[in-house]
Order: structure tokens, then C-alpha cells, then sequence
């Protein structure tokens, strides 16, 4: 397939590219090579291979959620700045309404 000059400015106004003449020039073959190739995929026979989400078979790669101990909640609080009714305290960032 082979583009003209005028197609090619014609999809370059559609993606909002302002392009020279020479520009133009020498992105015709680029394109008509890019569209040829497009093509040649297209002709692919096809219809015996059903289609896949993905190449390979799915698996999963997350680990069991098996229970275990935490850390004391002790433990975890001495290293906060300040502690609040047993919890980390932070600064309020929303307003109460009132």
C-alpha cells in the first residue's frame, strides 16, 4: 500500500502534527511500509487458533494467607512519636463540622 502525500497530511492533521513538506516526504514510505506490514498480519490464517487473554497459562503468584503471630503491639508503639487511647496518634486533616 502506498500513501500520498495528501493522505499523509491528512493523518498527520488528525493527530495534531504540524509536519513540512519534507517531512511529509519522508514519512509517505515509512507509513506505506508500516500499513504493508499490518497487512501481512492480517493475511495470517488464523481461524483454528482460539483466541488467549495471554501467552501463557495463568498462575498464581501470591502466597498462601496462612495466620501467623504479629509483632506486640507494645513493641510497635514505643517507636511512635505519640500515642493516642493505645493507637498511633496523628494530626487531624479534616475538619469536624459542628
Amino acid at each position: 500500500m502506498s500513501l500520498s502525500a495528501d493522505e499523509v497530511r491528512h493523518v498527520a492533521r488528525l493527530a495534531r502534527l504540524a509536519l513540512s513538506d519534507d517531512e511529509v516526504t519522508d514519512l509517505a514510505p515509512q507509513l506505506s511500509g508500516i500499513l504493508g506490514y499490518a497487512e501481512q498480519v492480517g493475511e495470517v490464517a488464523a481461524e483454528d487458533v482460539t483466541p488467549t487473554v495471554h501467552p501463557f497459562a495463568p498462575q498464581d503468584v501470591t502466597r498462601p494467607d496462612d495466620p501467623r503471630p504479629s509483632l506486640p503491639r507494645e513493641d510497635i508503639l514505643a517507636s511512635a512519636p505519640e500515642v493516642e487511647q493505645d493507637r498511633f496518634a496523628v494530626p487531624r486533616i479534616v475538619a469536624e463540622e459542628g
